[in-house]
């Protein structure tokens, strides 16, 4: 076999390889003969078929076959031989294939990048700390009762936060809309779940009433043909309710697993979750500042295969987080709106495994059995969900890659420069946005529109 190697620009090789044509036609042949022997033809017996007939009939189909299967094994004996690692599958391209020929065909693909990281001491972090004050609880607690709380029936006008329920149909230019209609809708006034202007329109009536109201469709409506439109919506108010919260009592505890506990131990069961949740969001803040800086001290080429991979993964997580349980075709999601960072997550992937290799990383099972206990603690028979994720190996390689993961931010931080950074519950535990360049905003946003699929009733924002 012959092979010629040319580096074309970066991370793209092309391969030429040549397969002498006697090791060609050896193979076609070895696999006529085995058709010959098992080829069912009306006219002859079986195993009887003269060669002229099954190459007339089969010679052909076998010739792509022994092709396919020449191009497979001598392209991994090359790439083996050239101690290359393809980013991807190659694109075959000038295939030769004629009897009596040499059997050649052109590869072109990606390899990986050679890595070579910079300082980690480079690389610098604000951790923060913070700690869970009585005033958090307390913030908490009443978040979970605003949460469930229970709408009662009132008669008298309605105000912010009531519960309003009604019937409308909405209307543009006198004619009705498709969509713009609905019987029996419950609207928290003060939610801002409809278009600006509805829900004010809803303040100060009350039950048994019929009411026009005016409103404006905002500019970027996802109906199109209702955007900046004016529409007067009949309405017919059925109940006003107030807002009424839970008591801090047994009934309410059990509905976060507390069973059989007062104020205090709830509280102390809130506290621990609190602690749980802060310890979360600083390691997620301190690891997306190591791997940004990871990422702003290295510059690392990628193969554009993996790019292309990471970015159809990519679209079909925004199609399942903006389509829900609609279906939507991922392709009608451009591939620019993603493209910078998919580079990213695969440049930090790549530098993540040199990272392993060249410091000669294991998976430390004793931080896995750690991370499986704490993530089992919060079930009712935690042993089971250990026995689970012990029993699924699976779910057990992930927990390894999250440990492992866990143990390259370690490793990264023992060299960075770590600075603590002082803040309250709140600030901690709020995730950071991550910035996006001013036109790929714009197309982000362009592309959930299309995405998005609208409510039945068309005056929701």
């Amino acid at each position: 076999m012959q092979v010629t190697l040319e580096t074309t620009s970066g991370l793209k090789r092309t391969l030429r390889i040549i397969v002498p044509a006697a090791k060609f036609e050896g193979e076609v042949e070895a696999k006529l003969k085995q058709a010959a022997g098992q080829a069912r033809i009306k006219g002859f017996r079986p195993g009887k078929v003269p060669m002229r007939e099954v190459r007339r009939r089969f010679a052909d189909g076998i010739r792509q076959e022994v092709s396919s299967e020449l191009m497979q094994s001598s392209f991994a004996d090359a790439v083996s031989n050239q101690a290359m690692a393809p980013a991807g599958m190659p694109s075959i391209q000038n295939v030769v294939m004629e009897e009596g020929k040499d059997f050649e065909y052109t590869a072109e693909f990606e390899v990986f990048p050679e890595i070579e990281l910079a300082d980690f001491g480079l690389i610098n972090v604000e951790r923060p700390v913070a700690t869970v004050t009585e005033s958090d609880i307390d913030k908490m607690i009443e978040t979970l009762r605003e949460q469930n709380k229970e709408f009662v029936d009132v008669d008298r006008v309605s105000q912010d936060g009531d519960q309003v329920n009604v019937d409308f149909e909405g209307f543009v230019d006198g004619e009705a809309f498709e969509g713009g209609k609905a019987e029996g809708s419950d609207i928290v006034l003060g939610s801002n779940s409809m278009i600006p202007g509805f829900e004010e329109g809803l303040l100060g009536c009350k039950a048994g009433e019929n009411k026009d109201i005016q409103v404006t469709f905002p500019e970027g409506y996802q109906a199109k043909e209702l955007a900046g439109k004016e529409a007067t919506f009949k309405m017919k108010i059925n109940k006003v309710a107030e807002p009424t919260l839970p008591a801090l009592d047994a009934d309410f505890f059990e509905k976060f697993g507390t069973k059989d506990a007062d104020l205090t131990t709830f509280r102390l069961e809130v506290l621990g979750n609190m602690e749980k949740e802060l310890a979360a969001a600083i390691k997620n803040k301190v690891k997306n500042q190591v791997l940004d800086g990871l990422a702003e001290t290295n510059a690392v080429e990628v193969p554009s295969a993996l790019v292309d991979s990471e970015v159809n993964r990519m679209r079909q997580e925004a199609v399942q987080q903006f389509g829900g349980s609609q279906k939507i075709d991922p392709s009608i999601l451009p591939a620019e709106m993603f493209t910078a960072q998919a580079t990213k997550r695969v440049q930090l992937g790549l530098m993540v495994n040199a990272i392993v290799e060249q410091k000669k990383l294991e998976v430390d099972q004793d931080r896995v059995k750690t991370m499986i206990e704490t993530m089992s603690s919060s079930y009712e028979d935690p042993q089971e969900i250990i026995n689970y994720y012990y029993s699924n190996e699976q779910q057990l390689n992930q927990i390894q890659n999250l440990v492992l993961e866990d143990q390259v931010i370690d490793t990264i931080l023992a060299d960075a420069k770590v600075s603590d950074l002082a803040m309250d519950y709140d600030d901690a535990i709020k995730p950071t946005p991550a910035p996006l360049p001013e036109e790929d905003a714009e197309t982000t946003a362009e592309a959930a529109d299309d995405a998005d699929t609208a409510e039945d009733e068309a005056p929701k924002a």
